[in-house]
């Protein structure tokens, strides 16, 4: 099921995955899913959710000085940010990519999943992993202890009354 990161960071939304499943989405609180995780329905098919490619902007700059004042202005301001070492992307904005070249950085646009950092206003998850597919995945295996849904992340899984 392909969906941007907003739809990845929901709580209660009723969903259609790219096979025609459908279902309802229902936690107790909104959870950032990113790719690779899964969805497993209440007969224990798993669901695999996937980043749609977005509009962003990649953040360069001159050195690595450079970029961490980047990254604290843009956490400053709470935007959600992905980090990814030498770069940083976020959700086109012309004023804040008016700042990033003023502070020594510079931005390109670019079509790509959007999976911000996580933190303490929850703006994404710091585990998962990528896949370069989307499909529906559906497995023989069933659970009797009652929880209402569960969803994966990477190796490891929550669980929700």
């Amino acid at each position: 099921m392909e969906l941007d990161f907003d739809n990845r960071h929901r709580r209660r939304m009723a969903m259609t995955g790219a096979a025609g499943t459908e279902f309802l989405l229902d936690l107790p609180k909104a959870v950032a899913h990113r790719s690779g995780d899964a969805l497993e329905l209440e007969d224990g098919r798993l669901v695999e959710v996937v980043s749609t490619p977005e509009v962003l902007v990649e953040i360069t700059a001159h050195d690595m000085g450079h970029l961490v004042k980047v990254a604290w202005h843009l956490g400053n301001r709470h935007l959600p940010t992905q980090l990814l070492g030498d770069r940083l992307r976020i959700r086109h904005d012309h004023v804040i990519e008016d700042m990033v070249e003023k502070l020594g950085g510079g931005g390109a646009p670019i079509d790509a999943p959007f999976d911000p950092e996580g933190g303490v206003y929850g703006h994404g998850a710091v585990h998962g992993h990528d896949h370069g597919h989307g499909h529906e995945h559906a497995h023989d295996h069933s659970h009797d202890d009652g929880h209402h849904h569960h969803h994966h992340h990477g190796d490891h899984a929550h669980s929700h009354d």
